[in-house]
């Protein structure tokens, strides 16, 4: 365990002075307990975006599918309905 927290800290110890300041400033202000936990979730919020802008780019890219219409959701209702009732 000691070696896997070591490891976290590893690259806030190669940061540049000032850019390790900025970064702690943050951490405080956010409420993180350390720069390192702040860059740890800057890190997972960018994995989310990425894949989220994946996800939608994807979206876009197929095939389209018929319009959703008063006429479908109307369907969909009755459906979730009929589930309901069994």
């Amino acid at each position: 365990m000691i070696e896997m927290a070591a490891s976290k800290f590893q690259i806030m110890d190669t940061l540049p002075t000032d850019l390790k300041n900025f970064i702690d400033k943050q951490a405080e202000l956010e409420g993180y307990p350390s720069g390192a936990r702040y860059l740890h979730h800057l890190i997972r919020m960018e994995q989310s975006r990425i894949k989220l802008r994946e996800r939608l780019l994807a979206g876009a890219r197929s095939p389209e599918t018929a319009a959703i219409d008063a006429s479908y959701l109307e369907t969909l209702s009755q459906r979730a309905a009929a589930r309901k009732r069994k």
